[in-house]
């Protein structure tokens, strides 16, 4: 199977809803990736920053709990990073954000793996310049996704963050990223965003909807996708689980995966890639149908 590699952030999301006990949860975009695509049964592992203290032994102990491997080093942060998540009316979070990212720049995906970044590890310095160049040296053997995840309390003026985003999204096979993400960014409608970035290089574009589902581009065709109807807990996480479940559905039709991946995903219509997105709505309803950050297992689907 193909060997995966994520890289970015790991932390504590502190859950307070508008009623009922505040709930610290292992989280972070791409910690919760990781984990989601372990879950579906593919070899992960993650470059991240925590600290040793208690909360970051709660990260480590899930991560082995969940069979992800961590990047050594990935522990040596002075503190474990946290997000505050203020749930709203509709159970939708917002977050603040006590934060600190670093990682090894020399690191690399393995030879026809897979590496997958975002959020606030891609454009966070002085970690962010980091994420650039193992995306950089890891694409000549390695297939790439990418999510950012904007964060506009961490990336500043949405011009500067806009610059970063779009040269990730130049080395990117597979880009997801949210309606809120792409109208922050550039001002930009689901459809204005997909036509903007598809040409700049990737094969497949989704921007995800909230509950109007998610528009895709793949091969200049674009078509959207309804979500699943299901009972909201709240919405932490849903954008990972869906990210993951993609890139699983993917790397299972063996679209994702070094050069010869790439090459097939090139030549991929948006039927070829339909039931990966298919998976992954089922993956972010199932996780918005429970609390936290908690995507579904393979035999949950």
């Amino acid at each position: 199977m193909t060997d995966v590699l994520v890289v970015g952030e790991a932390l504590i999301d502190i859950v307070i809803p508008l009623d009922g006990q505040t709930a610290e949860h292992v989280g972070g975009s791409p910690a919760n990736v990781a984990i989601g695509l372990a879950r579906l049964g593919h070899p992960t592992t993650l470059a991240t920053w925590f600290g040793p203290d208690e909360r970051g032994e709660r990260i480590r102990a899930l991560l082995d709990a969940e069979g992800v491997a961590v990047v050594p080093g990935s522990d040596a942060a002075a503190r474990t990073s946290t997000a505050l998540a203020r749930l709203d009316a509709r159970k939708v979070a917002t977050y603040e954000f006590d934060l600190d990212w670093q990682v090894d720049p020399a690191l690399v995906a393995p030879e026809g793996g897979h590496v997958h970044t975002g959020s606030i590890a891609a454009t966070l310095p002085p970690g962010g310049e980091s994420v650039a160049h193992i995306v950089e040296a890891s694409r000549a053997h390695a297939t790439v996704s990418y999510d950012p995840n904007a964060r506009p309390s961490l990336m500043g003026e949405p011009a500067v963050a806009a610059a970063v985003v779009e040269h990730l999204i130049g080395l990117a096979d597979v880009v997801k990223a949210s309606d809120e993400d792409v109208a922050w960014l550039h001002g930009d409608t689901p459809e204005e965003a997909v036509e903007r970035w598809a040409g700049l290089g990737p094969s497949l574009v989704m921007i995800t909807r909230g509950p109007d589902g998610v528009l895709v581009w793949c091969a200049g065709e674009t078509r959207s996708f309804p979500t699943t109807d299901v009972t909201v807990a709240d919405t932490v996480g849903a954008g990972d689980s869906f990210m993951s479940g993609v890139l699983s559905g993917l790397l299972d039709a063996g679209l994702l995966g070094g050069v010869a991946a790439r090459e097939r995903l090139r030549g991929a219509t948006l039927a070829d890639v339909t039931p990966a997105i298919e998976r992954a709505l089922a993956c972010s309803g199932i996780t918005v149908s429970r609390a936290g950050a908690n995507p579904p297992r393979r035999d949950e689907l």
